[in-house]
């Protein structure tokens, strides 16, 4: 009788992590997906299908979908280099705020993840630091230095939302938008300032101005608090 083959050993199975996976590559692809389609886009199935890989390896790494945006807005405010600000204090505050201004517009998604919740990177929090401790340094308690920073982040982010949805639209669009078309529709008897602008409608709107708006507000703000102490 021939000798029998040993019977094959089942392999161990492997713990752990997927070899294939990091989570430098679910970071990065998942930043891909936010800066093509948009914070709407990513979910942790469309990450999946990035990494040609299951969903649930990715949970190996990060435990759902708000650990993975943190993750990765802590990874966006890393990079950012920190400016020298202007001493003046008021000059400081319109400094920071337009760099935080541009630094949101290109990087659009993380307004969409902020503006939907309560997500926060803690290493950008000194954006916030530098916008309360320059209102403190031009005499403002620190309950009105919260106020103002409060109403200058809303002014950012709505801004920014309003531009973004525009964009989109306007992008879509194969001629006039809806707004457009009724600005152009109205007659000088019932709006005349509006039909006056009418032919530049579009042209007016669509100007980037942030830079003029935001040291408006800025300047208003401080007016306004300065007029409340005062009464």
């Amino acid at each position: 009788m021939e000798d029998e083959m040993p019977a094959e050993k089942p392999r161990a199975k492997t713990v752990g992590r997927p070899p294939h996976l990091s989570l430098d590559a679910i970071v990065a692809a998942a930043e891909h997906i936010l800066e093509t389609e948009g914070a709407e886009k990513l979910s942790m199935r469309r990450l999946a299908d990035e990494l040609d890989s299951a969903p649930m390896a990715l949970y190996y790494h990060v435990r759902n979908k708000d650990e993975l945006l943190l993750l990765l807005m802590e990874a966006q405010a890393r990079r950012i280099e920190r400016p020298e600000l202007p001493e003046d204090p008021r000059e400081r505050l319109i400094a920071v705020s337009i760099m935080l201004y541009e630094l949101l517009a290109d990087r659009l998604w993380i307004v969409q993840v902020v503006a939907g919740g309560d997500l926060i990177a803690p290493s950008a929090l000194w954006f916030v630091e530098e916008m309360i401790g320059a209102i403190v340094d031009c005499g403002h308690t620190l309950e009105d230095a919260v106020y103002v920073y409060r109403t200058i982040w809303f002014t950012i982010v709505g801004d920014l939302i309003i531009r973004a949805n525009g964009n989109q639209r306007r992008g879509r669009a194969t001629g006039p938008t809806y707004e457009d078309q009724v600005v152009a529709g109205l007659v000088s008897g019932t709006h005349p300032r509006l039909a006056a602008v009418a032919d530049r409608w579009a042209e007016l709107n669509g100007r980037d101005t942030h830079r003029e708006g935001l040291t408006a507000v800025v300047d208003g703000l401080l007016r306004s608090v300065e007029t409340v102490k005062g009464r």
